[in-house]
């Protein structure tokens, strides 16, 4: 008796999962691939096929709402004699499927304005994208419009691409020029050299700026192009132009111990401290010393720079002379000669310390620069080398995760900032 009750249950098909208008729409289009031998990826493929769909459904919706009524079906007694007025054909280029051929359709008064893909428009707008984001990356123009025929089947000219990376010219120009924080409560700086095709391929620096907002926030001051080997001379011209552009005061300034640069910054702003990087410092001092000295070296340097105070500082020095000085004359007057720029941080608080004593908050930028130029090689022009090394600037933490975790980081040491330069510290009002 069980056996027969449960029996025709068992029997009885399952009703069909019904799926999503976009599940379904997806399903057909499947199928119709399926029944027409296309693959579902490649230049030929469905991905190709349901772009094509769904931008003339695009369109035409547009021009739908345009007319006011759909195709065939207008009111006889409306005002507007405007009606449909076939189609024209159009490739476009879109970064997932290639080149596109779309039927575009027409008015018979010519007043239809397409906003899915306007008039003389041939790029779909992520094209744009993927090209400055290539670009980025230290691939030149021929790479990438090698890269669009290989991937995606459509041909875009270096010509294009040129066009599409110098729309962010004006765009790097308005960044450049842009108004600044008035105090910064530390602001790093260093050079990275390019090589540019300028009648002979020569090196030329490019000049670096992190600031340090009072809220934590780190912001990429602005790069500058410069002439010949770094210089404290043309560091004047930067840190002016920082000034020009509404920056009134720094707090720390870091650098590399270039020779000079200290006099510049105390020309523009008086009060800031020139805080030399110890980790440049350190590694200069193992250039100077034998390989088999480099482990008591070591150990022997560590309480320069971890010394509680500039007094223990100059002490453990002293210490370092009496061993080491008839051995290793220069490390102690490398050491001497930069004292002035290496000891301010030694009179602050752990927290202020540990963050301005080195460069390593620009180094990283460096890096991501440093990568992008290697791959380049050199750059035929100043603008092609400054574009580049403007995107990859445009391209940082497209997350937000670094930012975050960096202004976690500086929490601490801006309260530290807060109460030691209390007298220079901005009002709520003016920041």
């Amino acid at each position: 008796m069980t056996s027969e009750l449960v029996s025709p249950r068992k029997s009885e098909s399952k009703p069909a999962r019904e799926l999503s208008p976009e599940q379904a729409a997806a399903a057909a289009m499947v199928a119709e691939a399926k029944a027409r031998g296309l693959a579902l990826t490649g230049p030929g493929g469905l991905l190709k096929l349901f772009t094509k769909n769904v931008l003339e459904t695009a369109l035409n919706e547009e021009m739908t709402e345009h007319l006011g009524h759909e195709k065939n079906q207008a009111d006889p007694d409306r005002e507007s004699a405007n009606v449909r007025n076939g189609t024209r054909p159009k490739t476009v280029i879109s970064d997932a499927a290639g080149e596109v051929g779309i039927n575009v359709p027409r008015d018979r008064e010519g007043t239809f304005e397409p906003q899915i893909v306007k008039k003389r428009q041939r790029r779909l707008t992520e094209v744009d994208e993927i090209v400055l984001s290539l670009y980025a990356k230290g691939m030149t123009t021929g790479d990438i419009s090698a890269h669009f025929a290989e991937i995606y089947g459509s041909s875009v000219s270096k010509e294009t691409i040129s066009r599409i990376t110098d729309k962010v010219v004006a765009e790097m120009n308005d960044w450049a020029s842009r108004p600044l924080d008035p105090v910064y409560v530390a602001v790093f700086i260093d050079a990275i050299h390019v090589k540019v095709r300028d009648g002979q391929v020569a090196n030329r620096p490019v000049y670096a700026a992190i600031g340090v907002t009072v809220d934590g926030h780190k912001d990429v001051l602005g790069l500058w192009m410069g002439t010949g080997g770094e210089g404290a001379k043309f560091w004047m011209s930067v840190l002016i132009d920082l000034k020009n552009r509404g920056v009134t005061d720094v707090f720390f300034l870091v650098c590399d111990g270039l020779k000079g640069l200290p006099d510049a910054v105390t020309n523009v702003w008086p009060k800031t401290v020139v805080q030399t990087c110890i980790v440049h410092l350190i590694r200069n001092t193992f250039r100077l010393v034998s390989r088999r000295d480099w482990d008591a070296v070591k150990r022997d340097i560590k309480p320069i720079y971890t010394a509680s105070s500039p007094d223990a500082a100059v002490a453990a020095l002293d210490e370092f002379e009496e061993k080491w000085g008839a051995k290793h004359s220069a490390v102690i007057r490398l050491w001497r000669n930069a004292w002035d720029e290496f000891t301010p941080f030694l009179a602050y608080d752990v927290e202020i310390r540990t963050m301005i004593c080195s460069t390593n908050a620009i180094e990283s930028l460096n890096a991501r620069y440093r990568r992008a130029i290697r791959a380049r090689g050199h750059f035929p022009t100043e603008q092609a080398a400054m574009k580049c090394l403007y995107l990859v600037t445009r391209s940082l933490d497209p997350t937000g995760t670094g930012r975050a975790r960096w202004t976690m980081r500086w929490k601490p040491v801006i309260n530290a900032f807060a109460i030691t330069f209390g007298d220079r510290w901005p009002g709520a009002e003016t920041y």
